[in-house]
């Protein structure tokens, strides 16, 4: 046995650019992850007890007194060992170290930790993105780039297939609309919405026209939904919250004919780690794109997966939520039944203590 699910997902997963820094080294700037945040990534992912360090070589290879301060560098090889299930994983890293300090004692004891960090650092990247693998490669595409806080929106960006961007937020909801149009299915449809749903509540959001753009995109997107509607056999008890008709989920990607509510099984969901970095407590998040929201309607509890607060927020932000879980080489729904079936099997045993009612 190695590494179990969560841990092999935690190690696939992308740098949190917060944690690279920078810094100029003879007029080229270098990326790094400071070793603190290394080690404590090792703690997070691999578990306080199940690894370790043990330095096999370190040596001055230079020293001076420079007047009243005193320099070293110091080299080092340090071997890392994780215990994964019956196996026991090593990697071997080297790394280099400078110190300068007033007495000789100290400059020797910064450059020999600082040799040892480095030494540890090139070890653990080895295992993964979140030990700074993702810094190696130039484009850094391993990276989790944040989107910008604040500030004016001066383009609108339309996903579609390829990336189509517009300088203003008149073109960018004709764009949509044309595309909201020739969605050939209902599926597709609600792809494009979810990747879409982003801009559109920021155009909201913008002065001006933007939020009568946002709510004609809106009475647009639930017109094209209707349209695909098999036949009017195919609707339910004829309107909903807004006075359309609802929407047969037969003909949706994943064909429920409820959607299901139970608090007891979204507080088990929340019991289980975050999915991608394992932290508890989790959140019970919905996954969007398993059913169309409807109007108002979160999709069935059925659904749901665990997200830490930090990953469920910022799932909650992407403008595509299938590329969010892509990136985190994640399979929510395949995840999401596993824990929907665990609950009921619970309950038939009569372990657990909640119910579950249906609602169209």
């Amino acid at each position: 046995m190695a590494f179990t699910d969560t841990q092999t997902r935690q190690l696939k997963a992308k740098l949190d650019e917060k944690h690279v820094k920078t810094r100029k080294v003879d007029g080229t700037t270098l990326h790094y992850v400071e070793g603190w945040h290394a080690i404590a990534e090792a703690n997070r992912i691999f578990g306080y007890d199940a690894w370790d360090r043990r330095t096999l070589s370190a040596r001055c290879v230079w020293a001076s007194n420079g007047g009243s301060r005193f320099q070293a560098v110091y080299v080092a090889k340090v071997r890392i060992r994780v215990r994964a299930g019956d196996i026991t994983i090593t990697r071997d890293g080297s790394g280099t170290g400078e110190g300068t300090a007033p007495t000789v004692g100290q400059a020797h004891d910064i450059a020999l930790k600082s040799a040892e960090t480095d030494a540890t650092k090139r070890a653990l990247t080895t295992f993964g993105n979140p030990f700074g693998l993702a810094l190696y490669d130039a484009e850094q595409s391993g990276v989790r780039r944040r989107a910008p806080q604040g500030g004016e929106v001066t383009s609108w960006t339309l996903y579609a297939g390829a990336e189509k961007t517009f300088a203003s937020p008149s073109d960018f909801a004709h764009a949509l609309k044309s595309e909201l149009t020739q969605a050939p299915d209902i599926e597709r449809l609600f792809a494009l919405w979810e990747r879409n749903v982003a801009a559109v509540r920021s155009l909201h959001r913008s002065g001006k026209s933007g939020p009568h753009l946002a709510k004609d995109l809106v009475e647009h997107f639930k017109a094209c939904a209707r349209s695909h509607a098999k036949s009017p056999e195919t609707f339910t008890d004829g309107s909903d919250a807004s006075g359309g008709a609802k929407i047969d989920k037969s003909v949706l990607a994943i064909g429920e004919p409820k959607r299901f509510r139970s608090k007891e099984h979204l507080r088990y969901v929340a019991s289980q780690p975050c999915l991608v970095c394992g932290r508890t407590p989790a959140h019970a998040h919905h996954l969007r794109f398993a059913q169309p929201k409807g109007l108002a309607l979160k999709v069935s509890d059925e659904f749901t997966v665990p997200l830490c607060a930090t990953h469920h927020s910022e799932n909650h932000t992407t403008g595509d939520e299938l590329k969010w879980w892509q990136d985190h080489k994640i399979e929510p729904l395949s995840i999401a039944q596993r824990l929907w079936q665990e609950f009921r099997e619970l309950n038939r045993k009569g372990l657990g203590s909640g119910g579950v009612t249906g609602a169209n």
